[in-house]
């Protein structure tokens, strides 16, 4: 660890660069020298990372130093030292989990890919010992919460890029390097640049922190739109939920992102409480996977929803264009920040996105029925 009076080391770097030993080692270190005082929380954006990459992993605590541990519970994710130090391995897709325990040290790996209301929660528990601090390693990615942290005075940066790894094969960098190599992915993923807004991309960030606003007008309409996932497991893509609004000033306004990775039933149980709670007029589905299916799941939860079925009959492109035209031209707001949403307008491509931008098309959705009277058409 560095030396100096910081609060969090925050280490950015490329991928190979031996970033996640760097955070084992260093909470090796913090366990050997505090004993019982150690309080470890360790934490990666989901359960099965923290367990697979920061326990188990090639770098992870257990695997590099298995014998300085006298237990290792797998199914509760916790470790006890032999000098008397406690370990807890938690996902950072659940906030409420980090909300109660107490760390001496923090150790969150791949940082910007985590749920922004879990590190808030985490820094409320790093509160033991004389100096609590916190140790992210993570490739950057464009997420403002991450880029603040590292322009925080209390913040020492280490940047590291995957051509300074000496313990890397040759052959794994060459591949690397000659593929990706002066690409944009390759910038981000191997150089550890920031990247924050993406050529080509329909919404830019600037054009979003312009208009935003923390207070919503008086309103003339709100609708909760869904994009719902077809399946539900761990890996399964995202329901978006979006509430939308026209204001009686005619500009439209986000209001909330209850976009989550939940059961049919979880998510129109989200959905109707965020209707509940905003007012809504109406909501809105996506309906080219789920067909009617979507809707019976929407009136189990609530009989009395008033509830739109939304078929896709252009691509997604086509229907995007239109609602981030009025973003350029200045006419939509968000009330607050939304980052998972606002990561997915702003690297979204005429050449696709790297996933499901589920959260994107419940907002598309949304605006198409409040702005353009719900016409698939191109924007005039």
């Amino acid at each position: 660890m560095p030396d100096g009076d910081w609060d969090v080391w925050l280490i950015l770097a490329g991928r190979g660069t031996g970033k996640t030993r760097a955070g084992a080692e260093a909470v090796l270190e913090h366990l050997e020298t505090q004993g019982a005082n150690a309080r470890v929380g360790v934490g990666a954006p989901t359960a099965a990372d923290v367990r697979d990459v920061c326990a188990e992993g090639v770098s992870g605590l257990i695997t590099v130093a298995r014998d300085q541990f006298v237990s290792y519970n797998r199914s509760l994710g916790e470790a006890h030292h032999h000098r008397g130090g406690y370990v807890k391995f938690l996902g950072a897709e659940e906030p409420a989990r980090w909300n109660g325990p107490q760390w001496s040290l923090l150790w969150a790996d791949e940082l910007a890919l985590w749920n922004q209301d879990s590190w808030e929660q985490a820094q409320f528990g790093l509160r033991l010992g004389d100096h609590p601090r916190c140790i992210a390693t993570t490739t950057p990615k464009s997420r403002a919460f991450v880029r603040t942290l590292s322009e925080q005075p209390t913040t020492h940066v280490t940047r590291a890029t995957t051509m300074q790894n000496p313990h890397l094969s040759e052959l794994v960098r060459a591949r690397l390097y000659d593929r990706y190599g002066g690409t944009r992915l390759g910038r981000q993923e191997l150089e550890a640049e920031w990247l924050d807004d993406v050529p080509g991309a329909l919404w830019q960030r600037s054009q979003i922190d312009a208009t935003r606003v923390k207070v919503a007008p008086d309103l003339a309409r709100v609708v909760v739109a869904i994009d719902p996932a077809v399946t539900s497991g761990e890996d399964s893509d995202e329901t978006g939920i979006v509430v939308c609004a026209r204001g009686v000033d005619g500009r439209g306004y986000v209001l909330a992102d209850r976009s989550c990775r939940l059961t049919p039933d979880g998510w129109a149980r989200r959905a109707s409480t965020a209707y509940a709670q905003f007012s809504g007029d109406r909501v809105i589905a996506e309906v080219n996977n789920g067909g009617d299916l979507v809707e019976r799941v929407i009136r189990t939860v609530d009989r009395q929803l008033p509830y739109k079925a939304v078929r896709a009959s252009r691509g997604k492109l086509t229907r995007a264009e239109p609602i981030a035209a009025l973003y350029e031209q200045g006419k939509m707001s968000h009330v607050g920040a939304f980052p998972e949403l606002e990561d997915q307008l702003c690297q979204y491509t005429p050449d696709g996105y790297e996933g499901s931008p589920d959260r994107l098309d419940a907002l598309v959705w949304g605006f198409t029925e409040l702005m353009l009277g719900g016409a698939e058409v191109a924007f005039i």
